[in-house]
């Protein structure tokens, strides 16, 4: 098992977890309510960028694991619910840690 991994997935977590958290409850508020469009217009691709490198990251977690198909997209999809990517986290890390106690 790869620790590396684990870290490079726990990282992307936690920042994509953050910018969507940061569109959702601001950047969208300020665009649709102060019709301020301009956070918008900034933290929309860069939460784009960052789900995308999220993927490919759970994707490599995923083989490295194996783990099953269904579970490797339900956490791919926690990057695009505002809270998810944090409880998908603590999630397969506590699982990790479970299975490197267990060997």
């Amino acid at each position: 098992m790869s620790f590396g991994a684990l870290t490079r997935f726990r990282v992307m977590a936690y920042a994509t977890g953050i910018m969507l958290l940061i569109l959702v409850f601001v950047a969208m508020p300020l665009k649709y309510l102060a019709d301020e469009p301009g956070l918008v217009d900034l933290i929309g691709p860069v939460h784009g960028l960052l789900y995308f490198v999220y993927v490919v990251i759970v994707l490599d977690l995923a083989f490295r694991r194996r783990w099953a198909p269904w579970r490797a997209l339900l956490v791919m999809l926690a990057g695009t619910i505002p809270f998810a990517s944090f409880v998908a986290e603590r999630r397969v890390t506590r699982a990790d840690r479970v299975t490197r106690a267990e060997q």
